[in-house]
């Protein structure tokens, strides 16, 4: 378990440091009173810095901190000290392009709140347990993309090749009561 990667946490904050998405993947924060001190510490260290263009990095209470913004929200991926900031870097890249995919680069605060459900998934898609999964955008979108349309999406959220799939299985359902 020393050599696998493992990241403390993955947030999305707004422009003012209020939660839209995080997960913790660690006990190092152990209150939700500690948590919201933790991300309201790194958004007062980080909102002033322009990581618009390219991620950038802090060294934050002995934690590594990775993090980009674009328009109101801000993206941060935590590890530890011993963390390989490549890696992280890496996990925020996807993270934050699977996100753009996702949300057709229509990346905001108010399309992002819209979508949470999308977002949660993709944070479970990059990240489970700490320990990385994926960090290709792409496959990220294309994972949570086929996931939220197992579930219940609505006809005209999806292709007509899928709507017909759909409505074939309600058929067979119908006709094998």
């Amino acid at each position: 378990m020393e050599s696998c990667p493992s990241i403390k946490n993955i947030l999305l904050l707004d422009s003012d440091g209020k939660r839209v998405a995080v997960k913790y993947y660690t006990d190092d924060w152990p209150t939700l009173a500690a948590k919201l001190a933790f991300e309201n510490s790194v958004y007062t260290k980080t909102h002033k810095t322009n990581a618009r263009s390219e991620a950038e990095i802090i060294m934050f209470d002995n934690h590594i901190v990775v993090y980009k913004f674009i328009q109101d929200l801000h993206f941060f991926v935590t590890g530890g000290d011993e963390e390989n900031e490549l890696i992280l870097a890496t996990v925020l890249q996807g993270f934050f392009d699977a996100v753009g995919l996702l949300l057709r680069n229509n990346v905001d605060k108010r399309t992002a709140l819209e979508n949470l459900d999308l977002i949660l998934l993709c944070l479970d898609e990059i990240v489970d347990g700490g320990i990385v999964l994926e960090t290709e955008a792409s496959v990220i979108a294309g994972k949570v993309a086929t996931n939220s349309l197992d579930g219940s999406g609505s006809f005209s959220e999806q292709t007509i090749s899928q709507a017909l799939a759909t409505a074939r299985e309600h058929l067979a359902r119908s006709l094998l009561k």
